[in-house]
């Protein structure tokens, strides 16, 4: 064995690699938090609406790409995984698509019956007004008295 043999310089060093994922990792979570410090920026400040929505939908389209290729490792897998999670996204997008362009043509609009609806009538009017009816003519006799109650011990 020769004693000034130098170690293998080749062997990956696994900290090293760890290392520079986390830097991606944190430099990336900064980056998407300036990205969501404009969205909010740009939806309090009074923008024409066209140009707000397209700057929303282009950010979050930056930040979702960032977010699939970095912290889903998409970045350092085979070009093929990537393929296919691309081919999904782009078939969700497009069913997406298709739902709200159904639910806002005129086909979604509920159906009424074709009866005309109920006319509302009018209430009746109140009765005319009435003058007060004089005093009775009968005697007070006649007229019940107010008999007082006795007042019970039972208590």
């Amino acid at each position: 064995m020769n004693a000034t043999a130098q170690p293998a310089r080749d062997a990956p060093n696994p900290t090293a690699h760890e290392a520079s994922r986390f830097i991606i990792f944190v430099r990336l979570a900064l980056v998407l938090a300036v990205i969501t410090g404009l969205e909010i920026i740009l939806v309090n400040l009074p923008f024409v609406s066209w140009f707000l929505f397209s700057a929303l939908v282009a950010l979050s389209l930056v930040k979702f790409l960032c977010v699939i290729f970095v912290f889903m490792h998409l970045r350092w897998d085979r070009v093929f995984c990537t393929l296919l999670f691309l081919i999904g996204l782009v078939l969700a997008l497009g069913t997406v698509a298709a739902l709200l362009a159904l639910f806002q043509s005129e086909a979604s609009i509920p159906l009424t019956s074709p009866a005309a609806p109920p006319a509302v009538t009018p209430p009746p009017a109140p009765p005319a007004a009435t003058p007060p009816a004089p005093p009775s003519a009968q005697p007070a006799a006649a007229q019940p008295a107010a008999t007082p109650r006795p007042l019970s011990s039972n208590r």
